[in-house]
């Protein structure tokens, strides 16, 4: 990257620098007002409590919730997806599962807790459920939707063009056509899932991770720790969330044109 390209980008991005300056003045001043660590951690000290611990954040605690995310979100995937797209596609099928889904659907994920203990035990696996049951149904959705959503107009001209059986209509027009739609659902359900990993992990699901590192700091009382982690979690959420972004608008969907187009 060449000199002038960074300077173009430091002068798009400086309104954003500049509000984040001024929460981290307006953070640290009332920090100071307040005089209390237990209430309102400063700047300074998150700092400090950063530069002695972040060995153990990037060796130990940020690979274990990714480990929980990425086996919750995979296994969301795997199921949603095929069942979205049976859902969507087969009639039959959808009035035979839906009742199913939608009873199960309005469950909160973390009542699934003590079943996730109960079967998995304090393990990688307890969490990554938590995870899934938050993920599964926000995919399983936009990828139902998108199928019934489809033109009939597009089947009917792919049929005349030959396509006629079930597998290639789905994999050559109704899959493209839903594409954008999936892509909503699992932007939606990274969201709601990291939501669920960080409870989870708070509450007994998991022995490791950011989550489970914020109660335990908690109950010490070490709230700049605390507000450290709670930092983490928010950059690191909004790193996955970019980067799926990126990858979805820039290399899958580049063929779409959208209104700031």
């Amino acid at each position: 990257m060449g000199m002038g390209r960074i300077i173009k980008l430091v002068r798009e991005q400086w309104a954003a620098m500049l509000s984040l300056l001024a929460l981290i003045g307006l953070w640290q001043s009332a920090a100071m007002l307040v005089n209390d660590t237990l209430i309102l951690p400063s700047f300074l000290q998150v700092l400090n409590a950063l530069f002695r611990s972040w060995q153990t954040i990037l060796a130990e605690d940020i690979p274990t919730s990714l480990l929980h995310f990425i086996l919750g979100m995979a296994a969301g995937l795997i199921v949603a997806l095929p069942l979205g797209m049976c859902m969507g596609w087969f009639k039959t099928f959808d009035l035979i599962t839906d009742p199913i889904v939608e009873i199960l659907r309005p469950i909160p994920p973390l009542a699934w807790i003590p079943f996730a203990i109960i079967w998995f035990g304090l393990t990688n696996e307890a969490a990554g459920f938590i995870v899934f049951v938050g993920a599964v149904f926000p995919i399983l959705i936009n990828t139902y939707v998108g199928f019934r959503n489809l033109p009939k107009v597009y089947v009917e001209s792919a049929k005349v063009l030959g396509a006629t059986r079930d597998v290639d209509l789905i994999r050559y027009i109704a899959f493209p056509f839903s594409l954008p739609s999936i892509a909503g659902g699992i932007r939606i359900a990274m969201g709601i899932a990291w939501m669920c990993l960080v409870a989870a992990e708070m509450f007994g699901v998991s022995t490791s991770g950011l989550g489970y590192k914020i109660w335990s700091y908690y109950y010490l009382h070490k709230m700049d720790y605390v507000l450290l982690y709670m930092i983490i979690l928010g950059l690191l959420g909004l790193l996955i969330d970019r980067s799926f972004r990126y990858v979805v608008e820039e290399k899958m969907l580049k063929w779409r044109v959208g209104l700031t187009q």
